[in-house]
């Protein structure tokens, strides 16, 4: 460990940090996020290793300082109760489960808009040229418009950050200090850890549902930070009944 950062919490900033590098300085900011961002599944950008690499991804200075200042924070002590391997372990599970919440929260506005315009009478290649150039079919009804934006928005879209492992990580947190108080910026009213975060979670949800805004950008991918509080719970609690004793748990 060193200056209170643990080695696993220390490996995992500098790789944010070089991806981060490289992606604004090589092929004018573009090169890197089309490689390594993660495209929805049906959009010819979309890659399998981005699966995993859009994880080590960030939108912008603000977006890596915060997700990198929570991971610090809170991974550090995570890791400390947890050990090496197994938060290693619980931070690529929650990035996982929250691409698979985010993805599906975008097939699930994806697929029924799509198939009514199939069912209305255009092509797949119409739409998939409507898709990739974002240019009308002519002709086209407000009902038919509507559901293309749907349809053109999930098509589109692509995700990049830690925040999804990093809510992994705060949920861990919670479930083994749950007593600890915590605070945003903005906010300075201390709150108890197992009220905090649900409570942040639960506006994720309202966000993703919504469109409003909380605390975070409009842009916000809200479902992956579901996708990873919930998949770091699961995690955790399997851990705790099946490995935790009276004193810490077990490395």
């Amino acid at each position: 460990m060193i200056r209170g950062i643990t080695d696993t919490v220390k490996h995992l900033l500098i790789i944010n940090v070089i991806m981060f590098i490289g992606t604004v300085s090589l092929g004018d900011g573009k090169l890197f996020y089309q490689w390594f961002a993660l495209y929805f599944p049906e959009n010819e950008l979309f890659q399998p290793w981005q699966i995993f690499t859009h994880m080590f991804m960030h939108g912008g200075p603000g977006h890596l300082f915060f997700n990198m200042f929570a991971l610090w924070m809170f991974g550090t002590a995570v890791e400390t109760q947890l050990g090496s391997k197994k938060f290693l372990f619980l931070y690529i599970s929650a990035g996982l489960g929250a691409m698979l919440f985010q993805l599906g929260y975008y097939y699930f506005n994806y697929l029924p808009a799509y198939s009514e315009l199939i069912a209305s009478g255009l092509t797949e290649t119409q739409l998939l040229e409507m898709f990739t150039t974002n240019e009308q079919v002519v002709g086209m009804s407000s009902s038919q418009l509507s559901l293309a934006k749907t349809a053109f928005s999930a098509y589109n879209a692509s995700m990049v950050g830690a925040s999804g492992c990093i809510m992994g990580v705060l949920a861990a947190f919670g479930m083994m200090n749950p007593e600890a108080k915590l605070m945003l910026i903005f906010l300075p009213v201390p709150i108890k850890a197992k009220y905090f975060i649900p409570g942040i979670i639960i506006l994720d949800i309202i966000s993703a549902f919504t469109g409003a805004s909380f605390f975070s950008p409009s842009n916000t991918a809200y479902m992956a930070h579901v996708g990873g509080a919930f998949t770091g719970f699961i995690i955790m609690w399997y851990w705790k009944k099946t490995q935790f004793n009276k004193n810490r748990w077990d490395r």
